[in-house]
């Protein structure tokens, strides 16, 4: 969607001041002279007008949806059946619309406020509504004072109008205030404003920030900084924090990471962070920042909070105190079935709960022969809306031979027994990666070759396929172990190509960073298994992504939405991108009436003004997720008792595979627990 000059004009000005309130904005509009209203210790539970900064913020909260760092927000709430009464409420007290107006504003002798369900459906989406419903934020980073509706609100420009210059006029910024549109169709609206009504969009604010939390929380270590790159030769411990000039695209266990290169929410290394529970921030400017240089080569306490951050300098006796205490309990992996001996179709490997069983225990023992992505595929693939590749799973047996028929087990343990291989890092490496290079040249099984090609050639005839790892140390309890393992291609049409990424997959398992986890987590090294989900190649792929079935900006859980991630084309991962590579980043309201979007930012790939997805490509994938997010809830979710923020981490492909020159379709690729964001 193209904007209007205007907007994009006023935006930049935005950007450009440099003080609490006054900095130019162009509106005709004057706000009240600043002046403190408010007294007492106890904040008021609404008031009329906004004199000051500490009038504010006795009223503001952090918004429902803080995808926007650094922000307070205060609901306000204009009544047309009290002569347009301004109200700005207790955000802390109230922190949704309907919970103020039904305590301050129902009856005697007003109107009485409905039941939730009608309000909604009244306030938001009617034009013969009684109240205008927004909030006015302060963006503390680019000093932007904005007034914003809910994204899925379709209040008129006239409403907005009136709004806004009534929130203006009652309030010490009203010279400063700007309306920020927060989804697509708000935007739309916004052009048709009056030409005093100044507009900032979401990349113009964004522009102004300098610190973007991820995983909020706490670590002490020593601070070191370092180019992404040379983690490739530099060894990094569990007793340093990082400071990297962009996110790379793997990292062993540290206590905290900050990247002066802003990442995504679901990029690899921020999903690391959350398992781990381990703070990782972005910060502009990091690597020459003077706060961060003073401690350089220091042992250093970092905190991450959903508004500030800060580091001070800890003696060696806090840090392996902190060490000692945050250091994670041993993980024992659930032991292996190698019963089961036989490839089967995915349908097959979850088989449906019994009477009496949960689904969680259905998929816990699924995993013990087939692992945890396949185990989750298999439920996927008989979920109605989730459009899944065809596929089959090889059970752990044939990773176990492999292992066994080859030595590689005692092997293994020989290495654990000698003191300069558990000692030293780079020692650890070669041996490993010597291991690795072994396992490619050993021999598979020749009767599981022959099961595997005739399969291959009956119900897959001509089709590369995609052999992908499937373990019993996948989104375990303790240890998710996020893209610990990686997958390969092999083409039936040269076998020795098949046997080829079939051993790459499998030694996976001994690539050094996951070794160092799974020692961190005191995982039996050989306690590890090692499936495979296979199905067909995805070639020539539209788009890739991942999303997540909840909205991470909002634990609270009184704004759902889906939170996606998509990149254009197969070659540029959303979870990995190179240096200065955006991907479309979006929320979808999918749930709410006309379901809209809100971008938070956008893919440098594509033209500007473009989207990744199509409109009706985000509704399918929203008609996907909403069914994933409904199907695992008896397994993780609140219809497992889960009480506590549920989502679920979704891979996924638009790719013409089964019907080559027609549209890209979807494809769901991998569904498990998102970990979530702690408050």
């Amino acid at each position: 969607m193209s904007l209007h000059p205007r907007i994009v004009i006023a935006g930049r000005l935005a950007l450009a001041c440099a003080a609490l309130s006054g900095c130019g904005a162009p509106t005709g509009t004057v706000g009240i002279p600043e002046k403190c209203l408010q007294s007492g210790d106890e904040a008021p539970e609404f008031v009329r007008q906004i004199g000051c900064l500490d009038d504010f913020l006795a009223l503001a909260s952090v918004p429902l949806d803080a995808s926007l760092p650094g922000a307070r927000s205060v609901k306000v709430v204009q009544d047309h059946a009290d002569d347009d009464a301004l109200y700005f409420q207790n955000s802390v007290l109230y922190p949704i619309h309907y919970d103020f107006v039904s305590t301050h504003l129902s009856g005697d002798p007003l109107p009485l406020v409905p039941q939730l369900g009608e309000f909604n459906t009244t306030e938001y989406y009617s034009p013969e509504r009684r109240f205008n419903l927004a909030a006015v934020t302060y963006y503390e980073q680019p000093k932007v004072w904005a007034i914003e509706l809910s994204p899925y609100d379709s209040a008129s420009a006239d409403m907005i109008a009136a709004l806004y210059r009534s929130v203006a006029a009652e309030s010490y910024f009203g010279g400063s205030l700007y309306f920020h549109p927060t989804s697509e169709a708000v935007a739309s609206e916004a052009e048709r404003l009056p030409a005093d009504i100044p507009v900032i969009t979401t990349d113009e604010i964004y522009a102004g920030i300098d610190y973007q939390p991820l995983s909020l929380g706490d670590g002490m270590g020593r601070l070191r900084f370092l180019k992404a790159v040379e983690l490739e030769t530099e060894y990094v411990s569990y007793q340093d924090i990082l400071v990297l000039d962009e996110a790379p695209n793997d990292i062993s266990v540290v206590q905290g990471l900050v990247t002066e290169e802003f990442q995504t929410p679901l990029s690899h290394v921020n999903v690391l962070s959350l398992n781990r529970k381990t703070p990782n921030m972005g910060l502009r400017g990091a690597m020459t920042s003077e706060e961060l240089r003073a401690f350089e080569g220091k042992l250093v306490e970092l905190k991450v909070d959903a508004t500030a951050w800060s580091v001070r300098e800890v003696t060696q006796a806090e840090a392996e105190a902190f060490w000692d205490e945050h250091r994670p309990e041993p993980v024992v992996l659930p032991a292996l079935d190698l019963d089961v001996q036989e490839l089967l179709d995915i349908e097959d490997v979850t088989p449906e709960p019994a009477e009496g069983e949960s689904l969680r225990e259905a998929i816990k023992t699924a995993v013990l022969a087939f692992g945890g992505k396949a185990a989750q595929y298999s439920i996927l693939a008989r979920t109605e809306d989730v459009p899944v590749a065809k596929a089959f799973a090889v059970p752990m047996y044939f990773y176990d031979q492999f292992m066994r028929d080859n030595g590689f087990y005692e092997r293994i343990d020989a290495l654990l027994a000698d003191p300069a291989f558990t000692t030293d890092a780079a020692r650890r490496d070669q041996e490993l990666a010597q291991l690795r290079a072994d396992m490619m040249l050993a021999p598979l099984d020749g009767a599981f070759q022959a099961t595997l090609k005739a399969k291959l050639a009956a119900d897959y005839p001509g089709l590369k396929m995609r052999f992908r790892t499937s373990t019993n140390s996948e989104d375990l309890d303790g240890f998710p172990c996020a893209g610990c393992y990686e997958s390969h291609s092999g083409d039936p049409a040269d076998w020795s190509d098949v046997l080829d990424a079939i051993r790459e997959t499998y030694a996976s398992i001994w690539l050094f960073r996951t070794f160092e986890e799974r020692s961190y987590y005191g995982i039996a090294h050989t306690s590890v298994g090692m499936a495979l989900l296979v199905h067909p190649n995805f070639e020539d792929e539209e788009a890739n992504g991942v999303a997540v079935t909840g909205n991470p900006f909002d634990p609270s859980g009184l704004d759902p939405a889906f939170y996606v991630n998509v990149q254009s084309g197969g070659d540029v991962e959303v979870v990995a991108p190179p240096p200065g590579v955006t991907s479309d980043q979006f929320l979808y309201f999918f749930s709410q009436p006309n379901q809209p979007v809100s971008y938070l930012a956008h893919s440098s790939l594509i033209d500007a003004g473009e989207t990744v997805l199509t409109v009706q490509q985000v509704h399918q994938l929203g008609t996907a997720l909403d069914a994933i997010h409904r199907r695992f809830s008896p397994a993780y979710g609140p219809a497992a008792g889960n009480h506590g923020w549920y989502a679920m981490d979704v891979e996924f492909k638009f790719d013409d595979v089964a019907d080559p020159g027609q549209p890209p379709t979807l494809y769901i690729k991998q569904a498990r627990p998102y970990p979530g964001r702690g408050d």
